[in-house]
């Protein structure tokens, strides 16, 4: 065992002033908090999305602090912190002042195990107890980590670098199967933007009721019981098909709006209305939850001409949008409310090619289960192995 600071060289980031930022070109990338978060949603170990260059003369301005290749970098400071996010520099390059980095000494430590091992620590843990949480050199320094031969640690990476790879593959599978169902749909349908094919057009509350949901009060919530679905919880089950929800309501509070029909059934529509607008997901038939009101819309009781399938990805297209940020005119929060959804213009195709759409999507939806299921091994499988290497 060593503690990380015997090991490991600390890096501070550098402020960087309005003036400076924009540039596209430059000797160095000068990473900021959003663009080590991009590039590892975007799958990326290395950094390679980068936002803003500066050159030789910015760096003596500004006294820069100037990273080497293969340093681990993440936000010290704020929310960001919580999620946890580590990238790797691939090249020399500047970080701002929310970010911290940490290179490993290679006489005793492989970068890439260094990083496999920082991914797996959480730096909530030894943030200061303040309003903003933020990290401190002098305390990761005296972090403790167990350094192995190098042989060994080169044969840890290798094992969780293919299993890393083998999961953005998939991830990238399923991204091209939505891309594929995005395509067929402008394929089949055209664009809305001109209605070449001369589709009707209804106003969204000439198809299906618009409304949301009943209001749950404060005294009427639990921290056990059925799931109570605020925005936040339903964006992340639309991202990510799971939700981890933190707030219920009694059963037999569920069991009495169950018996009003005050719930959701199987392909009923909710739409997210506050924060990021327009959002759908289709209700399954299986699924047991409540969800809160005002926050998110209930599309039910759909006309016989229209699907379900066809209306949430219509809601995700540039169609849709134009019409929800148009609404918006004079508002200072993003907010959708009822009377908005229902002026919505909805251009509907024949029923017949609407269901063959949904028949499609069926199809790929099929496939996407089959990878899903093959990334949430693989996940599984690397959650195992981080717990066996770093503990």
């Amino acid at each position: 065992m060593a503690k990380l600071g015997e090991v490991c060289d600390f890096y501070a980031g550098t402020g960087f002033p309005n003036e400076y930022q924009g540039r596209v070109t430059g000797k160095y990338p000068f990473y900021k908090v959003g663009d080590i978060s991009k590039n590892v949603l975007e799958g990326n170990r290395e950094l390679k999305i980068c936002a803003n260059y500066v050159d030789e003369e910015v760096v003596q301005k500004l006294k820069g602090s100037i990273l080497p290749p293969k340093t681990i970098v993440f936000a010290k400071i704020g929310e960001a912190l919580k999620l946890n996010r580590r990238a790797i520099t691939s090249c020399e390059c500047l970080v701002d002042n929310n970010v911290m980095g940490i290179k490993a000494q290679n006489s005793r430590l492989n970068d890439e195990y260094l990083f496999y091992w920082l991914q797996n620590l959480n730096l909530s843990d030894y943030s200061e107890s303040t309003t903003v949480p933020s990290v401190k050199k002098s305390r990761l320094q005296n972090i403790e980590i167990k350094v192995s031969p190098l042989e060994e640690q080169e044969k840890v990476v290798s094992t969780l670098n293919k299993l890393s790879d083998l999961i953005l593959a998939r991830k990238k599978q399923l991204s091209k199967l939505d891309e594929l169902v995005k395509a067929r749909f402008v394929e089949m349908f055209g664009d809305f933007e001109f209605n070449p094919k001369e589709f009707q057009v209804y106003h969204l509350c000439e198809l299906c009721d618009v409304g949301s949901s009943k209001r749950i009060y404060q005294e009427e919530q639990s921290i056990s019981g059925i799931p109570f679905l605020k925005v936040a919880d339903l964006n992340e089950l639309i991202d990510t098909g799971k939700y981890s929800c933190s707030t219920f309501i009694p059963l037999e509070r569920y069991e009495q709006l169950l018996y009003k029909e005050l719930t959701p059934t199987e392909n009923d529509i909710l739409i997210t209305s506050r924060g990021t607008l327009g959002k759908c997901y289709i209700v399954q038939s299986d699924d047991e939850f409540y969800f809160q009101d005002g926050m998110i819309s209930w599309l039910s009781n759909f006309s016989p001409k229209v699907s379900s399938i066809y209306i949430s990805y219509l809601f995700a297209q540039p169609y849709i949008q134009k019409q929800i940020e148009s609404l918006q005119a004079g508002s200072t929060v993003a907010y959708l409310s009822i009377t908005m959804l229902k002026k919505i213009n909805v251009i509907l195709p024949p029923k017949k090619l609407q269901d063959d759409f949904a028949t499609f999507v069926k199809h790929v939806d099929q496939q996407k289960q089959t990878v899903q299921q093959s990334l949430e091994k693989l996940e599984l499988m690397k959650k195992a192995l981080m717990q066996e290497y770093f503990g």
